[in-house]
């Protein structure tokens, strides 16, 4: 209900799309849905890898379920997506793979070593499918957000968002906004030289 409330603002706006609603844990769902994009709407040529979720525990006391949990959501669908598109993409000798990772797959955090580990695990990804589609069209690169001014960062207790912002040199959140005017450029012609790439986002929070 959420989405289509999204998607019937952006057509009222103006815009064109469509939704389709599938588990990107599962490498035959996502199968058919790349089948069902393609006949209705035509070949991907660009896609974003975005899906994330997080299950925060220490890992002495985190269970197996809470690693797989994360990794089979936040890494996984990186591949079961992203082998769907990118014979075609090499086909066709244009694509664009864009994939949403994190401060926290740069630097580490307390208490997700699932989450840090998945997003770095889209690191190592990008950098060999890089290479490995280069001379053929196709670019793959990561963007990194920091803190992003969401609705999950604002329930986070403001005491704990005060500690967060004193560490951010810029002293205030990111917006959505500015994530996608990264992957607007990445996934446009003007980024055609840029691949195997990571574009951190943060604030100047972490800087390396």
């Amino acid at each position: 209900m959420l989405f289509r409330s999204w998607q019937e603002r952006r057509c009222a706006a103006g815009h064109e799309l469509s939704l389709v609603q599938r588990d990107v844990t599962c490498f035959d769902s996502y199968a058919a849905t790349v089948t069902r994009v393609e006949e209705s709407v035509g070949a991907v040529d660009i896609l974003v890898n975005c899906a994330g979720i997080t299950r925060d525990s220490k890992l002495a006391n985190m269970d197996r379920d809470t690693w797989n949990e994360v990794l089979t959501t936040n890494l996984d669908s990186v591949f079961n997506i992203t082998r769907q598109v990118v014979e075609g993409m090499t086909e066709r000798g244009f694509g664009r793979i864009i994939s949403i990772s994190s401060l926290n797959g740069e630097k580490g955090q307390f208490g997700q070593t699932n989450y840090s580990a998945a997003k770095a695990g889209m690191h190592g990804f990008t950098k060999a499918l890089a290479q490995e589609v280069a001379r053929k069209g196709v670019t793959v690169n990561t963007v990194s957000p920091g803190y992003m001014d969401t609705k999950m960062v604002r329930a986070v207790p403001e005491d704990i968002r005060e500690q967060i912002l004193q560490q951010i040199p810029l002293g205030r959140f990111g917006t959505t906004t500015e994530i996608g005017a990264v992957v607007g450029f990445l996934a446009s012609e003007d980024a055609s030289y840029v691949t195997g790439a990571n574009f951190s986002v943060n604030g100047g929070h972490h800087m390396h």
